[in-house]
């Protein structure tokens, strides 16, 4: 019989090894994830009664009324209650 020997590798390499994969999964996903999350809560903190908005929708409109949690949006015909987070963006005045 031939005798079947597995050639194991030191444990330190799968370690660098696993290391290095939780390395570029936070710098590639979890850290832009935050910075995009960071930036849209100062948006929304940021807003004021006259700023042009885009919202995550495609639906663009004035602040015209502001809440704690919620936005009050005029369109051109009426006006539209929305979250703070459905705002994606101010557009130029």
């Amino acid at each position: 019989m031939l005798a079947q020997t597995a050639s194991t590798g030191s444990p330190w390499t799968s370690l660098v090894f696993l290391a290095l994969l939780i390395g570029m999964f936070y710098f590639l996903l979890i850290r832009p994830q935050r910075v995009r999350a960071k930036q849209q809560r100062e948006l929304a903190a940021a807003l004021e009664v006259g700023d042009k908005v885009q919202t995550y929708g495609g639906v663009h409109g004035v602040v015209v009324g502001l809440d704690d949690d919620s936005v009050v949006i005029g369109l051109e015909e009426g006006r539209m209650r929305i979250s703070r987070r459905a705002i994606a963006g101010k557009l130029e005045k």
